[in-house]
């Protein structure tokens, strides 16, 4: 695990242990890199006050040492500095950890600085054996609670320590088959149902099989298991789906986990306790209402692993109103404190509440973005905050498609709707059915859309669920995994549907009350904001912001979820100093660009322009020709298709400045690949079918990326750079003339030498002058170029002289800067991601140490020459919120990026504005 903080861990006075309870701790919540997130948070309720549990925190630091030092550990933690912090938990409470007659027991628990629910291991109960079951059974008056804590233990112990799990993704859990088959074998249906003698016996057998199947024996020193708790958690930081979690969110592994070591408290003693998990908002709509759940009887991993349906939060208000009044209470004080949203974690033991967790909750895009909006209407946050605590990412949830709400009708009329979960996911998803991870990963891989159905999801299903469009489970409510780790992703997630029959054995899928049987691979369709599950496949519509704005079918009156947008894109555009533009090549889209706020274009692909209809014939025809007036009389035939483009994005974005490059591609790329249109093209330009296909050969380039394509092909054929040149200025003109003030920007793509540039800026000059002189019109241009090539951004203040702007052309900027094909790093990228050679995928994200240096290199030699030059960005990197902090940090006036990404992109600008 590389740390760039290798200095650490020296020196015998080093503080490891930061103890903590209800009134005062050693850490707070400014702790998070040291104690972790639940450490620093439970430091902070200790410190507030709240009913916090006794216990200790170990730091970070020791998890990288262990990772540093071959999974050891620093001089003294076991020998002195944990049992010193557990002589303070005894005394406290007045237990003893190991003792047969008020044996003081443990939970064990991770904790990194960023959450990752579930994706880390937790122990509880620790602390049990033979003898000391036998002292909480007398100290309790309850042998029941006794052996069903021990029981609970050591499947716990058995999985996470001693490695008893399932053999591969169709077994179910061993411990659980035990536990199922002794329930069976009695009649019984719910665990509470088994006595005291049925638990005995499934401990037992839980004890024999961890000997069968893994060779080592349960340990009966507390001690021993408090060692390989502790062991267990560090070690869980690398485990795979922690791994994979880390990469999706890029978390770095150099971070660490602290390890919580705390008093337990029992919400199995009876029907007086209980456990929960809960939210101080709805952290799937945003509704400021108290959502949760919980159950009585119960231990916290029976409410989020999803084995028991748990009741609604509101539920308890009738159950129990003091208990209730005093969680509601600790629920707006968190808020005030923290001024967010937060999840929480609580106990009853024997009615009385403790808490055990809160951090910030995690929740769905649209449940951020209405949280912000409402706290800053209350005041608990201001707008700038409010920009700050959304992910620009998260906007994508606003803009994406739901159920056409005809056809879903025509469906459910027609018996398709199956049955009705939890909505713990808003949205809607269509895909075929897949029961688990690995079998869903295939299938995506063969292109189709998955839906993820278990009966109830688990940290090992982190892959299946991260490219699944939604997720659906038999089991398990709001809070459930699925439920957390869905609207953290942005997924569909329908949950707890108990309606559902899942046989993974057999792949299939019933529905109790329905004849209907579907089996893996069949499609259908979930509404993760109703929680309804409906057979085969349903056309979507677009989101109520994109009927708004681009489809002009909803009224904003009537539309929340638009009103909300619109703010925070208000609020985007006052803080953010980077100008956003698309990338937009034709009309349409460049009008799609302006409703979403693009302030212009600043790439327009020009050899977009030229596919489709008999533009693709004309220009092919040009390709081929054999002389210059062949290739003239083409390029007469192109020159109308190409100023009417031109004359419409000019139209459609007004006064907005518009950036076209010219001719990029090599030409072989617009010839016909097979012999059928081969012959269509020799047909229709008429020439023989064998000298068309020897041209195709004479033009074939043994490495076309760096071939004649780009400046090259301006400056070798003239004639290309100069129609285009045409079609631009003499659609300014007429745009001119109709009293638009256009400023039209003639972007040259893949200068090296400022002499390229030169070259064909003269072309473009020349051409512009003789048809403004024709239209009597004068129009105002810029020449600039794409900054695409090392050698260019090296020589930047040479090139810079002849240039009115530079735009950085980062997608081929980054394959020759790192050497690396695009089109063919999915062979190596996804192993060099694992092996931390790139954190992320450098064509989605700048390299900010290799390619970005040149930027920042370009941009400074450029302006060292010219003070003003415009310096933009217009790869696809222009969309990501990273690379956008970059070019805000390094002085860029604008992205572009295409449409879609626009919103996005003003958010990431304003937040990168304020953190700047």
């Amino acid at each position: 695990m590389p740390n760039p903080r290798s200095n650490t861990l020296q020196g015998s006075d080093k503080q490891y242990i930061y103890n903590f309870s209800g009134g005062s701790a050693d850490g707070d919540a400014s702790m998070k890199n040291l104690l972790g997130g639940k450490g620093a948070n439970l430091a902070e309720m200790a410190n507030i006050g709240l009913p916090v549990p006794p216990g200790f925190t170990i730091s970070t630091e020791v998890c990288t040492h262990y990772y540093d030092n071959q999974k050891t550990y620093p001089d003294g933690l076991f020998e002195t500095d944990i049992p010193k912090a557990l002589h303070t938990i005894e005394e406290q409470l007045g237990k003893k950890f190991g003792d047969t007659n008020n044996p003081l027991l443990l939970s064990v628990r991770s904790g990194s600085r960023a959450s990752m629910p579930g994706m880390m291991d937790t122990i509880l109960n620790l602390g049990l054996n033979d003898n000391t079951v036998e002292g909480l059974a007398r100290k309790s008056g309850n042998p029941r609670f006794a052996w069903d804590c021990y029981r609970r233990f050591v499947q716990m112990y058995g999985d996470v320590v001693l490695g008893l799990k399932p053999a591969n993704s169709k077994q179910k859990d061993p411990f659980e088959e035990i536990l199922e088959a002794r329930k069976q074998a009695l009649g019984k249906k719910l665990d509470t149902e088994l006595d005291t003698d049925d638990l005995k016996h499934v401990v037992s057998a839980y004890k024999t099989a961890i000997k069968q199947e893994t060779g080592k024996s349960f340990p009966e020193d507390p001690m021993e298991q408090l060692r390989g708790a502790i062991s267990a958690v560090f070690g869980s930081w690398n485990n795979d789906r922690a791994i994979v979690y880390r990469k999706l969110n890029h978390i770095p592994s150099w971070w660490g986990t602290a390890c919580n070591v705390q008093a337990m408290v029992f919400g199995n003693m009876g029907n007086s306790s209980g456990t929960g998990v809960a939210f101080t908002r709805d952290a799937a709509s945003g509704e400021n209402i108290f959502y949760g759940e919980y159950l009585m009887n119960a231990q916290g991993e029976d409410v989020v692993a999803g084995t028991r349906t748990p009741l609604k939060i509101i539920q308890l208000k009738e159950e129990n109103p003091e208990i209730y009044r005093e969680l509601d209470s600790i629920r707006t004080r968190l808020e005030q404190h923290y001024h967010d949203m937060m999840d929480i974690e609580f106990t009853i033991e024997n009615g009385k509440l403790f808490m055990l967790q809160c951090r910030v909750g995690k929740r769905t895009g649209l449940a951020a973005i209405r949280i912000a909006y409402d706290m800053c209407r209350e005041g608990l946050i201001g707008e700038k905050e409010a920009i700050l605590r959304i992910e620009p990412e998260q906007l994508n949830q606003l803009l994406r498609p739901v159920f056409d709400l005809r056809q879903k009708q025509v469906a459910i009329d027609n018996g398709r709707l199956l049955a009705i979960g939890l909505n713990a996911g808003p949205g809607a998803a269509t895909g075929n059915i897949y029961f688990n991870a690995v079998d869903a990963q295939a299938a995506k891989n063969r292109g189709e859309q998955v839906i993820l159905v278990r009966i109830e999801t688990s940290p090992e299903d982190i892959k299946g669920m991260s490219i699944a469009e939604g997720i659906l489970t038999e089991r398990g409510g709001m809070t459930s995994h699925a439920a957390l780790v869905a609207r953290q992703m942005g997924k569909v997630c329908v949950a707890g549907c108990g309606a559902l029959n899942i046989d993974y054995n057999n792949g299939i899928l019933r529905i109790n009350g329905h004849d209907t049987v579907l089996h893996q691979g069949d499609p259908i369709s979930l509404d993760g904001t109703t929680g309804e599950v409906i057979e085969g496949t349903i056309t979507t519509r677009n989101s109520e912001v994109i009927e708004v704005l681009a489809d002009k079918t909803l009224d904003p009156e009537e539309a929340p979820i638009w009103q909300i947008f619109d703010q925070f894109m208000q609020w985007a555009d006052k803080y953010r100093k980077l100008q956003v533009r698309a990338n937009a090549d034709l009309p349409d889209q460049a009008e799609l660009s302006v409703k979403l706020g693009a302030e212009g274009i600043g790439l327009c692909r020009t050899e977009h322009m030229f596919f489709g209809g008999n533009r693709i014939d004309a220009m092919r025809e040009m390709i081929l020709a054999e002389d210059m007036n062949g290739r003239k009389t083409a390029l007469e035939k192109l020159l109308p298709f190409q100023r009417e483009d031109f004359y419409g994005l000019f139209k459609t974005m007004g006064s907005r400045p518009v950036t076209i490059r010219l001719l990029d591609p090599p030409l072989h790329e617009f010839l016909p690949a097979n012999d059928e249109e081969i012959a269509d093209l020799a047909k229709k330009i008429g020439k023989p079918l064998d000298e068309i296909r020897n041209r195709i050969k004479d033009l074939h380039e043994a490495n076309p990326m760096l071939g004649l394509r780009g400046c090259r092909l301006g400056i070798i054929h003239p004639q290309i750079p100069a129609m285009q040149v045409r079609a631009i200025i003499e659609a300014a003109c007429m745009i001119k003339k109709e009293g638009y003030d256009i400023i039209p920007e003639i972007m040259v793509p893949l200068v090296g030498n400022v002499r390229e540039l030169e070259v064909t800026g003269e072309i473009i000059h020349k051409t512009a002058r003789s048809v403004m002189a024709e239209q009597e019109t004068g129009v105002q241009y810029l020449v600039g170029t794409m900054i695409e090539v090392p050698r260019a951004a090296v020589t930047s203040g040479e090139i810079a002289k002849a240039a009115d702007f530079f735009s950085y052309g980062t997608n081929d900027l980054t394959q020759m800067g790192l050497g690396m094909s695009r089109d063919d790093s999915g062979q190596y990228l996804p192993s060099y991601q694992d092996l931390d050679i790139f954190a992320r995928n450098p064509f989605e994200s700048i390299d900010t140490e290799g390619v970005g240096f040149l930027v920042k290199l370009s941009a400074k030699e450029g302006r060292s020459v010219k003070k003003d030059l415009k310096l933009g960005i217009c790869g696809e990197h222009g969309g990501d919120p990273t690379t956008i902090e970059f070019c805000n940090t390094i002085g860029l006036n604008y992205i572009s990026c295409s449409p879609f990404r626009i919103p996005v992109a003003r958010l990431a600008a304003a937040r990168a504005a304020l953190c700047s």
